[in-house]
């Protein structure tokens, strides 16, 4: 740092009530008059402000305004991932659920297994009941070839799901796939 004897000197005229106002105030914040104008002066610099322009408030005022908005955008990011991300995992869910669940419908069980043989062992007490069902050869062969085409697809979307790593919450999963694959999926999934 360079001495105070070694500075150059220059003046500058003030008005009495404007230069008593600055003394008082380098006073309060360094050791001379010429450090605090310094100070100002970097201060207005890297900031890239004006003394003209006008802050509202206090600083610690402004801050809450900018944590406000700060809070009001993660919430519409959390609306977002809430409305738009979380019903197309629901989708999934519901494909794949759907995919899994047996159907219940009587004229599926008439149509399909007129041709069921039931065996039972003799049962003594405490022996639970054997059932033993057979199905014909045809109708095996399209529910292996039907199994095989969902597996194929199953792997199809699981491939096109990937895994997003959310700042604001839980990651979750977003699923790459266009509206006319979804609506091919849920056609054959009622085909079934």
């Amino acid at each position: 740092m360079i001495k105070f004897s070694e500075y150059k000197f220059s003046g500058v005229n003030f008005k009495r009530k404007t230069a008593n106002r600055f003394r008082s105030f380098s006073k309060n914040i360094s050791l001379s008059n010429t450090e605090a104008l310094e100070a100002m002066l970097d201060f207005f610099e890297i900031h890239e402000i004006s003394p003209m322009d006008s802050i509202e408030g206090s600083l610690s005022a402004i801050e809450i305004r900018i944590n406000r908005r700060i809070s009001a955008a993660i919430a519409i990011i959390k609306d977002i991932e809430k409305s738009q991300t979380l019903p197309t995992v629901a989708m999934l869910q519901s494909l794949f659920e759907q995919q899994f669940e047996p159907e219940n419908d009587n004229e599926f069980l008439d149509e399909d297994f007129e041709f069921i043989e039931k065996k039972f062992e003799d049962v003594e007490r405490g022996e639970a009941c054997v059932e033993e069902t057979t199905v014909p050869k045809i109708r095996y062969d399209r529910l292996e070839e039907k199994m095989e085409l969902l597996k194929v697809d199953f792997s199809y979307v699981l491939e096109h799901v990937k895994k997003v790593k959310s700042s604001f919450g839980k990651d979750y999963l977003k699923m790459e796939l266009t509206l006319e694959e979804i609506e091919k999926y849920k056609r054959t999934i009622k085909n079934l």
